[in-house]
């Protein structure tokens, strides 16, 4: 990483530079692994606080985690890092509170006492001041606006005010019980999402982003703009297990944009494939993001059906931006990479094959109805004990030996379903006491304890962030403001679907700039969400419909944190980088408008075209639809399509692009019929042409 891409990693990531290398830092390294252990114990039910304890528990450690580490990592003076210590001692105080007092509280609910009231305005301020230093002012902003409302809001006008709530109530809902920062969003952090981040954590530390690009640039590497086409791939793969999309810009991109560039990518278009191609990886199955988990449990459904109406419109998605660097690379005449000097996929399958089992074993255990709490543990064990194991294997003397002890740690693994979590523990703890006997071992002990301090620190801005998030639901639950704003879209959409899906689409882009992935989802879905299911559009849909401009938010002015994540790195400005994102990210725009209006993109029921030509036949039609629609935008941006177009062309392209976008009456024959028109022209100046 060059020093410009470190610093502006600090910049997106203040603990982007890990633990300090000095005592504090190193005290803070094995709080951070008492954090990880801590979870994976409450996750395998090694511990069962309720679950209030365990959210308030979390929270705190969160703050007794985060407000040192932020002082060292931002390079506070004594005083600085004296007031961050005394805001993490009463972080851990709170949350001791909330233990010691959990029965009493349960008793005086509705009538908190002096001492409760100033417990919870010190989580308040202690939650508000972790979120700035970590993430800026944008979501403490947003928070502190509807902490407002709540208290102030009965003076506002009508429709916008409300009845009045005293300071104790308000106090009491947002520090206290399930309904504030202790709500879903915080213990989805403690549960799920914390123990997908140690999962990915661990992989990465194992070498799966290695596996993932050596197989991107085997695969697609020699193709016409195969250096694009690594990025989108391999970031791709990387959304499979990570849960951040301006990280996986500052990993893979340290790697993609420079080669982009190297083979003649303008350094704004190779920022703005990487950047769309790492939030991309927030809508790829199965992690995406975690969202999944916290749309399951928010819209009570199985896992299975978020991913089944997420994974066309992701796999649209990546297609879209391989189409567009694509069409770039032709523009520019921009060739592959020798074969002779790209690592070979087959090879790095052969000698990686292994990392992808606890993926493959995720995935089926989501799809087999598990919960997600359990498929994560299941599959954080096996990538623990397959790590632990290949370091004992490597020592055995012979293939024989090897093959027998691999045989026994399959058998301990699957003895996990029939005796439980003690087995893996148990073997764990044995592969532990071979690994520290000798060398080799005990750097992959390193790497372990590496890991666990490495989710717990990557674990951070997440969880800081949902438990504010709660402040917010915390509000709409306390003042129905959500139901405000959901009238004025419903009273719009009576007129116009279309406007108020505009309308909608505006409100998630500006909630979700400059806030992470789970927080942008879950403010965007509490406000704009019930709107749109009250004009008819399904579920899923609707809250899909608000996750991906949440994401998008991160590739659009003004703020586009991916972008500017990219931008060191391809030296180049971040709204350049930004205006680029915007065309590759094509399939983002247009897939959740088509979703609306015909369901089956997403494979839901419902919709006018699926009960006239039947679900699969609308399935077929709309997918078939939505490629040429994204074929046509890649056209008329790009500009080129076998040859340069000339302006006309490129405009009757966005035509016919849009309205088969639109789903309104006659759009589609309109489209189709402006489709075989440009086909036409082509045909015949080819013709002409080769005369």
């Amino acid at each position: 990483m060059d020093k410009e891409a470190a610093v502006d990693a600090v910049v997106h990531d203040p603990l982007a530079d890990g633990f300090p290398h000095s005592r504090e830092g190193r005290v803070l390294f094995w709080l951070a692994v008492a954090f990880s252990v801590w979870q994976i114990a409450f996750a395998a039910h090694v511990i069962n606080p309720s679950s209030q304890i365990a959210r308030a528990v979390h929270v705190g450690f969160l703050l007794a985690l985060g407000f040192p580490l932020l002082s060292l990592a931002k390079g506070y003076g004594p005083l600085g890092r004296s007031v961050a210590y005394l805001l993490a001692a009463g972080g851990v105080a709170v949350a001791a509170y909330q233990w010691i007092e959990y029965t009493p509280l349960l008793l005086r609910a509705g009538d908190p006492n002096t001492l409760d009231l100033v417990v919870g305005v010190v989580l308040l301020i202690t939650v508000f001041t972790a979120a700035w230093m970590l993430m800026g002012p944008a979501l403490p902003i947003i928070a502190g606006t509807f902490f407002a409302y709540a208290m102030f809001g009965q003076y506002l006008p009508s429709p916008l005010n409300h009845r009045g709530y005293a300071f104790e109530q308000v106090i009491e809902q947002m520090s206290f019980g399930t309904e504030g920062i202790y709500g879903i969003p915080t213990y989805v952090s403690a549960t799920y999402i914390f123990l997908f981040i140690l999962f990915g954590s661990f992989l990465e530390k194992a070498g799966m982003i290695k596996l993932f690009t050596d197989v991107s640039l085997g695969m697609v590497g020699h193709k016409m703009g195969g250096a694009a086409k690594v990025s989108v791939l391999s970031s791709g793969l990387m959304g499979t297990i990570s849960g951040s999309g301006v990280a996986n810009v500052v990993t893979t991109g340290q790697f993609t944009i420079p080669l982009m560039k190297r083979f003649g990518y303008r350094p704004a278009f190779a920022g703005g494939v990487e950047a769309t191609s790492s939030m991309g990886g927030q809508i790829m199955p199965p992690v995406m993001g975690a969202v999944a988990f916290i749309m399951a449990e928010t819209l009570g459904v199985d896992y299975v059906e978020v991913v089944k109406a997420a994974l066309i419109p992701a796999i649209l998605y990546f297609a879209g931006a391989f189409w567009m660097v694509h069409l770039e690379a032709g523009k520019r005449d921009l060739r592959g990479l020798a074969k002779s000097e790209l690592p070979s996929p087959r090879k790095a399958l052969k000698e990686g094959w292994y990392l992808l089992l606890p993926l493959a074993v995720l995935v089926y255990l989501l799809f087999s109805g598990y919960t997600p709490l359990f498929a994560g543990t299941v599959g954080l064990s096996l990538t623990g004990l397959l790590i632990l194991g290949g370091s004992v294997a490597l020592g055995l003397p012979n293939q024989v030996l090897r093959m027998i002890f691999w045989v026994v740690i399959a058998l301990v693994a699957a003895a996990f379903f029939e005796i439980g979590i003690w087995a893996v523990l148990g073997a764990v703890a044995v592969l532990v006491a071979i690994n520290a006997f000798n060398k080799g071992g005990r750097e992959t002990l390193a790497i372990c304890r590496d890991s666990l301090a490495d989710g717990a620190r990557t674990a951070l801005p997440v969880g800081i962030a949902c438990a504010l998030v709660g402040v917010i639901i915390g509000v709409m639950t306390l003042t129905g403001a959500a139901t405000t704003f959901g009238q004025f879209i419903v009273g719009v959409g009576k007129s116009s679907l279309f406007l108020s899906l505009i309308l909608t689409m505006i409100t998630c882009i500006v909630l979700g700039m400059g806030i992470p992935t789970i927080p942008n989802y879950i403010i965007t879905s509490s406000i704009a969400g019930p709107a749109l299911l009250d004009l008819g559009v399904p579920l899923i849909v609707s809250h899909m419909f608000v996750f991906y401009f949440g994401i998008l938010a991160d590739l659009t002015p003004p703020v586009a944190l991916a972008c500017f994540a990219a931008a060191p790195i391809a030296k180049e400005s971040g709204l350049r980088i930004s205006f680029e994102a915007i065309k590759v990210a094509a399939a983002g725009f247009v897939v959740p408008f088509m979703a609306v209006y015909t369901p089956a993109l997403m494979l839901q029921d419902g919709g006018p075209l699926a009960a006239e030509i039947g679900y699969w036949p609308a399935v077929a039609y709309v997918i078939i639809k939505a490629l040429l629609a994204l074929a046509l935008w890649g056209v008329a941006v790009i500009g080129w399509l076998g040859r340069p177009l000339a302006l006309w062309e490129r405009a009757l392209a966005m035509v016919a692009g849009f309205t088969l976008i639109a789903a309104l009456p006659l759009t589609d024959e309109i489209g189709f019929a402006l489709v075989a028109g440009f086909g036409a022209t082509l045909w015949l100046r080819r013709t002409r042409a080769a005369a």
